[in-house]
């Protein structure tokens, strides 16, 4: 679970672009350089720009694995649509990497959804160049998630996979050449909450309210989980909410804590309010460089799950 910072000026903001390190590419490789040697994994002489994404790939003799993996994920076909796509492509030895057997497993007909959400993950929406993607602190995927984009020195690393290429491009779009796969958040909303340790109550409170399986459903939600603290300061209340004749009350407050669909710190932060599924909005607002929902600090932002994102809260809201 990767947890990122609320301070307004880093994270929860998101709106002022930045980069620490100054790249370029090197005219005879589509590598990229930050200062000291990089891989070239691609040379342009390998293909030409009037191939879409998958013939780039193709010819470029280093990508079998994702290829194959692309075709058994049912995706090939649109990656050879119109597009544009930024592809953020794995090696075959990045593939290698995920070690023996795995990849055998992921191609099997039954683990098709699993491997189209890894798949999904390595691509986002439009044309994307190295110089655009430098200055992001995250890009938003077409599987819903964002990977992260940060500079290490003279490296550029995707969710920590480093960028050896970039800039390769095809009719359809643009391909980055990563060393490693990238790995999307694979559980639903309460299973990153069970996993965390810290959100007891809120599970109690959400299965006596008969929402486990909605919140285990496709989605996307958008959830401000109060933590056990967080329910502990509203005393003797929370018992009371747990009992069955209180049910209809329970699932009003828990519905407030919940947004349809994905909306991250820095689109709270921009949109300054939201509809929730119990019907009333929610405000944000900024205090002390912290994000607050109805005056309740967001401690902890942009907690990615299959199907949402949760933002961590230091108060119950109440409707």
């Amino acid at each position: 679970m990767r947890y990122r910072s609320v301070c307004i000026v880093g994270a929860v903001a998101g709106l002022a672009a930045s980069t620490s390190a100054q790249c370029g590419k090197s005219s005879a490789s589509s590598s990229w350089s930050c200062g000291s040697k990089s891989e070239s994994v691609v040379q342009r002489t390998a293909y030409t720009a009037a191939d879409d994404i998958v013939a780039t790939a193709k010819n470029a003799g280093q990508f079998e694995t994702l290829l194959a993996a692309a075709k058994a994920a049912g995706l090939a076909e649109a990656l050879m649509g119109e597009g544009p796509f930024t592809v953020f492509a794995p090696t075959d030895r990045a593939f290698s990497k995920l070690g023996h057997g795995k990849i055998e497993e992921l191609l099997r007909p039954e683990n098709r959804e699993t491997l189209r959400s890894i798949l999904t993950y390595h691509v986002v929406a439009g044309e994307v160049k190295a110089g655009d993607v430098v200055r992001r602190r995250t890009l938003e995927t077409i599987g819903g998630q964002r990977v992260d984009v940060e500079t290490r020195g003279d490296r550029v690393m995707i969710d920590g996979a480093r960028v050896t290429a970039t800039d390769i491009e095809a009719s359809n779009g643009v391909i980055h050449v990563i060393d490693g796969v990238l790995m999307p958040a694979t559980k639903s909303i309460p299973g990153v909450a069970d996993d965390a340790g810290s959100f007891s109550t809120l599970l109690k409170a959400v299965k006596a309210a008969g929402l486990s399986e909605t919140l285990m459903g496709e989605g996307p939600f958008t959830v401000f989980a109060p933590t056990d603290e967080a329910f502990e300061a509203l005393g003797s209340t929370v018992h009371e909410l747990l009992e069955p004749k209180n049910r209809h009350r329970l699932t009003d407050i828990l519905t407030y804590h919940v947004v349809p669909g994905r909306v991250y710190a820095n689109q709270a932060l921009q949109a300054g309010e939201a509809a929730t599924v119990e019907g009333s909005k929610v405000r944000f607002d900024v205090a002390d460089a912290r994000l607050l929902v109805d005056g309740a600090t967001i401690v902890s932002t942009d907690i990615e799950a299959s199907n949402g994102v949760i933002h961590v809260i230091d108060r119950v809201l109440m409707p």
